[in-house]
C-alpha cells in the first residue's frame, strides 16, 4: 500500500512513499511507470542480490528485519518471485519486490507484477458484503433467499447470509461434477449452487468453502447492488482508492502477470493417505473441480470471474485491501465502513476442527465474517484478534486493528501448505518483531 518537503509530510500523512502521486487512482499508465522507474532505480543502488537478482522497493529503517526475512526466503526457502507490502497506521513502511515473474527466470519481478492471489481473494469479497450491509442494504442475519429466492431449494430456506461469510453453509463443493470451464460460468455455477443440498446442517460448523465461497457470497452481492463483486468491488473501492487489483482480470492486464510455479507432487502414497482422511464434503471443496497453476496460468482463469479464487493484485494492494480492516473501516484518508462494521468482520462463529481443513491443523480453527482469526495458532501473528487469509501456495492477507497493521505478501512459486506456509509466517513473525 504506497504512494519536496511539504509534499512529503502531505504523502507520509497517507501512507505514501516519498516522490510518489497522493492519488494514485488519477494517476496516468505513463505517470506510474515513470514512478516504477524511479523506485527501481533508486532499489538498483542499494538493494543486496537474492540468486541473481536484486530485491528492490522501500523499508522503513524500522522493520530491517521484514527485508532481511524477504532476502532470506529466496536464500532459505526456494522463493522464485514475490513481494511484500506492511502499513502501519495507513502509512506504508515495507513495499519490496524481486526475484523472477516466470518459471524460466526470463521476466524480473516488477513493482507493478500482478499475481494471482487464490483465496486472498476472500477477505476483498467479504469486504463487498460489509460494505451493503453497512448501509442497511444486506441483513447479515437474514436468509439466503430473501434475496436470492431460488437458494431456498433442497433444504436452504433457513441458512443465514451470515452462513455463508463464515464457511458454514454446508456447501464447501457440489455434489455432481463440476469442470473448470463451468466454474468460469458464473450463471450456472450459481443456479447450481442454488439447487443443491448441504453436506452438512448449515450454522453448525465451519467447513472451508475453497471455490464456492466466491460465487455465493458474490451472487448476495450482485442481487442486492446489481454487479458481481469483481465490479462492485472495483467501483466501491479499489478505484476510488487506486489500488492495483481485479477479479476478473482485462486481456490489456495480462502482460503484467507473473507465471504461477506448482509445487513438487506429493509421493502418491502420502497423497493418497491424506485424501483417505477427508470426508466426501471435503474432497468436493478441493477437487470439484480440481485446479491448480497450470489452469491458472490461462488466459481463460484470469478474465473469468471466480472471486473465491482469482484476484490478481500487487502484495502493496494486498496490504491495501486488508488496510481497509486494520484502519477499522478507514484507509487512504477514506471511510469506507464504519468502525462497527468493520469490528464485525471479525466476529468469531464459534471454534471447531473445520471439515475440510481440519487435516491440515492440529487443533480448533475460528472463522469471523468473512476472514480467519489468528487465534491460538498465530496464523496472523500474536494477537489472537488479528484476522487474514492465506491463499493456496502462500499468499497471505492479514490485519491488526490493535497494532494497526496489515501486509500483503504475494508470490508465485507455490509451496505445498495449506496455510500457514513458512515464507508468510517468517514476514508475519518479522514485523511484529519490529513492533
Amino acid at each position: 500500500m504506497s504512494e519536496n518537503e511539504a509534499s512529503e509530510q502531505a504523502q507520509a500523512a497517507r501512507g505514501a512513499a516519498p516522490g510518489e502521486d497522493t492519488a494514485p487512482g488519477d494517476r496516468s499508465r505513463a505517470d506510474r511507470a515513470h514512478t516504477d522507474r524511479a523506485h527501481t532505480g533508486r532499489a538498483h543502488a542499494d538493494r543486496p542480490r537474492v540468486h541473481g537478482h536484486r530485491v528492490h522497493g522501500h523499508c522503513d529503517p524500522r522493520f530491517t528485519a521484514v527485508r532481511e526475512a524477504f532476502e532470506e526466503n529466496f536464500r532459505e526457502r526456494d522463493e522464485l518471485g514475490a513481494a511484500v507490502a506492511v502499513t502501519v497506521g495507513g502509512r506504508v513502511v515495507v513495499d519490496l519486490w524481486g526475484g523472477w515473474a516466470d518459471g524460466a527466470r526470463s521476466r524480473p519481478w516488477e513493482r507493478d507484477t500482478l499475481v494471482n492471489v487464490w483465496s486472498t481473494t476472500k477477505g476483498p469479497v467479504a469486504l463487498c458484503a460489509h460494505l451493503l450491509a453497512d448501509r442497511g442494504l444486506l441483513d447479515l442475519d437474514a436468509p439466503v433467499a430473501v434475496y436470492w429466492p431460488e437458494f431456498a431449494a433442497a433444504g436452504k430456506e433457513k441458512v443465514l447470509v451470515r452462513h455463508l461469510l463464515s464457511h458454514r453453509a454446508g456447501l464447501a463443493g457440489l455434489r455432481e461434477p463440476h469442470s473448470l470451464e463451468q466454474l468460469c460460468d458464473w450463471e450456472l455455477t450459481t443456479q447450481r449452487l442454488a439447487a443443491t443440498e448441504p453436506w452438512w446442517e448449515p450454522g453448525t460448523r465451519s467447513g472451508y468453502h475453497a471455490l464456492t465461497y466466491g460465487h455465493l457470497v458474490g451472487e448476495v452481492v450482485r442481487r442486492v447492488s446489481g454487479l458481481r463483486p469483481g465490479a462492485f468491488l472495483e467501483r466501491e473501492v479499489t478505484r476510488p482508492l487506486g489500488i492495483d487489483f481485479r477479479i476478473g482480470l482485462p486481456e490489456e492486464e495480462a502482460g503484467r502477470v507473473a507465471e504461477l510455479v506448482q509445487p513438487p507432487v506429493a509421493e502418491s502414497g502420502a497423497q493418497a493417505a491424506v485424501f483417505a482422511q477427508l470426508a466426501p464434503a471435503a474432497i468436493a471443496a478441493l477437487s470439484n473441480p480440481p485446479v491448480g497453476a497450470a489452469a491458472a496460468n490461462t488466459p481463460g482463469w484470469r478474465a473469468a470471474e471466480i472471486p473465491a479464487a482469482n484476484g490478481h493484485g500487487t502484495a502493496r494492494a494486498v496490504a491495501e485491501l486488508y488496510g481497509v480492516f486494520a484502519g477499522r473501516g478507514s484507509y487512504g484518508g477514506r471511510r469506507l465502513l464504519s468502525p462497527e462494521a468493520a469490528e464485525r468482520v471479525r466476529e468469531g462463529q464459534g471454534g471447531c476442527r473445520d471439515l475440510v481443513l481440519g487435516a491440515g491443523f492440529p487443533g480448533e480453527t475460528e472463522v469471523g465474517l468473512g476472514l480467519w482469526l489468528s487465534g491460538t495458532n498465530g496464523s496472523y501473528g500474536p494477537n489472537p484478534r488479528a484476522f487474514g487469509h492465506d491463499g493456496f501456495g502462500g499468499s497471505c492477507g492479514l490485519a491488526d486493528p490493535e497494532a494497526e497493521v496489515s501486509l500483503g505478501y504475494v508470490m508465485n512459486r507455490m509451496g505445498p501448505h495449506i496455510a500457514d506456509d513458512p515464507r508468510k509466517m517468517a514476514l508475519v513473525g518479522a514485523v511484529y518483531s519490529a513492533l
